[in-house]
């Protein structure tokens, strides 16, 4: 039985071939055009000037942080670059469509899609002050958020026949969140959508999701239960024995939204240190 197809031999009925752009080192996402949301501040931002380091033209998304999505964008003009911001409730479905349809026009077709806008319950401690209201929030912008965006950019996408979505996603998917449990059920939806859009986009679109654990932030450092007790149990229960920093994170982001997965779609992977790893 023959497991592979030999150069030069014909391909499979209906077997999708997917040429690999070539691309000079340093330059992954040349001539691509990269939407990243929650991109004015934190992670997101991080993500933006990256993509934008490796050749990207960036739309950087924001909610509430105007001025911070301003300089974002401006720091990636500075690189030689195009940028441009767009305002959207992702909650809302109208603001979703009508932000991307500007994009699409003004600016151009998005070829990567990166989801990092999300919801971590940050202000609740336990389970104990869980509120209706909390499990909401959560639950819009995680899931109905990430929803959105994957549905309308990824349906120009899949017209297009082209394009790579990343969704972050969280080690909650295996640890679970007593903290806050809508926060661990947003995220096990997003690790839902991954998959479930992986399979409706396939062949042309790629969906993936990478999944942190605890990032040095500052609003991880701001919270009154991370105590140096609690972040000594975390690091001693963490194989690599450190707290990863989101510049950790970001290569992983732009691995999956690179040719470099060329061959992934509908994985997740779990970046923590270990901390998740049966046995640690």
């Amino acid at each position: 039985m023959s497991w592979g197809r030999l150069a030069g031999e014909p391909t499979v009925e209906g077997e999708i071939e997917r040429p690999r752009r070539e691309v000079k080192p340093g330059e992954r996402f040349r001539g691509q055009i990269a939407m990243v949301t929650g991109a004015g501040r934190g992670f997101g931002k991080l993500i933006a000037l990256a993509l934008a380091r490796e050749g990207a033209d960036v739309i950087v998304h924001y909610n509430k942080s105007r001025e911070q999505a301003e300089q974002t964008a401006e720091e990636i003009r500075n690189m030689g670059r195009r940028a441009t911001t767009v305002k959207a409730d992702i909650t809302k479905w109208s603001e979703v469509k009508a932000a991307v349809d500007k994009v699409w026009k003004e600016f151009g077709p998005i070829d990567v899609l990166i989801n990092n806008a999300g919801d971590v319950a940050w202000g609740q401690m336990s389970w104990r002050e869980i509120t209706e209201e909390k499990i909401d929030e959560v639950l819009a912008v995680d899931i109905k958020g990430t929803l959105f965006m994957i549905h309308e950019v990824g349906s120009r996408m899949l017209e297009r026949k082209s394009g790579v979505i990343v969704n972050v996603c969280s080690n909650v998917i295996v640890t679970g969140s007593p903290r806050a449990p809508q926060y661990a059920a947003s995220k096990y939806g997003v690790l839902g959508l991954t998959k479930s859009y992986a399979l409706a986009f396939a062949p042309w679109v790629r969906v993936n999701a990478a999944a942190p654990g605890y990032m040095d932030t500052e609003s991880l450092r701001a919270r009154p239960d991370w105590t140096p007790e609690r972040r000594k149990w975390v690091v001693d229960h963490t194989p690599l024995r450190r707290i990863g920093k989101p510049e950790d994170i970001v290569p992983v982001i732009l691995f999956l939204a690179s040719d470099d997965s060329i061959h992934m779609t509908g994985n997740v992977v779990i970046c923590d240190g270990g901390f998740s790893m049966p046995g640690a």
